[in-house]
């Protein structure tokens, strides 16, 4: 008979590797609920479900915002992720035009633009660091370009997504000055932004950026500044981070294995493919909140009405009941319906978006950089198993 499961604590689960972790509990108790009251679902049937259906809601924000820390409660409380229909659809509607296929599409040259420039300069070193010097670069040019903000800003950009982040659950509960540091970075970012939506508004431009958008939509949709200047907010952190840890994670998992690396650089027109399987074997989020409006059934437990259910991205997607050998990195598999984007009208606005980016920014690495390999030293995971990757990775380019 196997002993009962202590229970489950972020805190204690390997960054470099949660999956043996996921595993004992989705092999044994994979409706767990942990010390706090919390719900966490291990397995893919139980996670889709719940993804897919309207009745759980996202709300609230992410773990309770100490009182005296306005900016943060203010910019969190209009980040679309934290809300549900009838206004998750409304704020959605401002920006969704801008991560369309077609949309994506366009922007491709430019990325590639910026995948090469990046790049080149990292060849130029011994030793780099992929986080620093591409992967978190890449997608903050990217997303500032589409929102309409300049280029030499992206290191201010980075610097405060990364403070902003301290509110998070996890990285909350390793450091003392987590919420100051976050409200200090949600304050300046709130004075950028509202200072964007006033020059838009001296000097209209509307279509020529997505905060003009954003300003030209909002007069006639009733929403006010305080969700626009969240929605800035929140496209330009998550929007970066996610991308961030997929290119970082991603090139982990080629190294890790050589065999699918030298047929992704023998056969490149598989990377649409290989990047779809990158995001199941190693999702950037590892984790999404749902609360249950009623009493619900899952697996012959029954969770409360209200119950904070938390859905194991990353263990659902290395379930053997859905994937053959999921812990095999494989760029042949059909890895539709992973829940690395999520699933249902929460799926990720802008996975389309993510997925350019890594294809092309992993295409670049692998063509320019063909003898790329890990530095001597290890790779250090920032202390968040939600938003999970490196905050360091050191290669060597030749």
């Amino acid at each position: 008979m196997t002993p009962p499961l202590p229970g489950f604590d972020v805190r204690t689960v390997p960054l470099a590797d949660p999956y043996p972790h996921y595993r004992r509990y989705r092999e044994h108790d994979p409706v767990h609920q942990a010390p706090d009251g919390s719900w966490y679902l291990f397995r893919h049937r139980d996670v889709t479900r719940v993804l897919t259906d309207r009745r759980y809601l996202r709300g609230p924000r992410p773990a309770r915002v100490p009182a005296g820390l306005p900016h943060l409660m203010r910019n969190t409380a209009h980040w679309m992720v934290f809300m549900d229909p009838p206004r998750h659809t409304r704020v959605r509607a401002l920006v969704a035009d801008a991560f369309t296929p077609a949309a994506t599409a366009a922007l491709r040259p430019r990325i590639a633009q910026l995948a090469h420039t990046l790049v080149a300069e990292l060849a130029t070193r011994r030793q780099a660091d992929l986080v620093a010097e591409l992967a978190a670069p890449l997608p903050l040019l990217v997303i500032g370009e589409l929102l309409g903000v300049p280029a030499q800003d992206q290191g201010w950009f980075r610097e405060r997504a990364l403070r902003l982040q301290q509110a998070t659950r996890a990285r909350a509960a390793h450091r003392a000055d987590a919420w100051s540091v976050a409200e200090a970075a949600a304050r300046d970012l709130d004075a950028y932004f509202r200072a964007e939506l006033t020059r838009r508004r001296r000097r209209p431009r509307p279509g020529t950026d997505l905060i003009g958008t954003m300003v030209a939509r909002a007069a006639s949709s009733g929403l006010g500044d305080d969700v626009l200047v969240g929605t800035c907010v929140h496209l330009l952190t998550a929007g970066h981070e996610t991308t961030t840890n997929l290119l970082c994670k991603g090139l982990l998992a080629l190294l890790a294995h050589p065999d699918q690396l030298a047929t992704l650089r023998a056969r490149p027109e598989l990377m649409p493919a290989a990047v779809t399987e990158l995001v199941r074997y190693d999702a950037p989020v590892q984790m999404v909140t749902r609360h249950s409006p009623d009493r619900a059934r899952l697996a012959g437990r029954t969770l409360p009405r209200g119950s904070r259910v938390v859905l194991v991205l990353g263990s659902a997607n290395r379930d053997p009941a859905r994937f053959d050998e999921p812990d095999r990195l494989d760029l042949f598999r059909d890895a539709r319906r992973h829940t690395g984007f999520g699933l249902g009208i929460h799926y990720c606005l802008g996975a389309l978006l993510a997925r350019a980016e890594a294809e092309i920014a992993l295409a670049e690495l692998l063509r320019t950089l063909p003898r790329l390999a890990l530095a001597d030293a290890p790779v250090r995971y920032a202390d968040d198993l939600v938003f999970h990757g490196p905050e360091r990775l050191l290669v060597r380019p030749d």
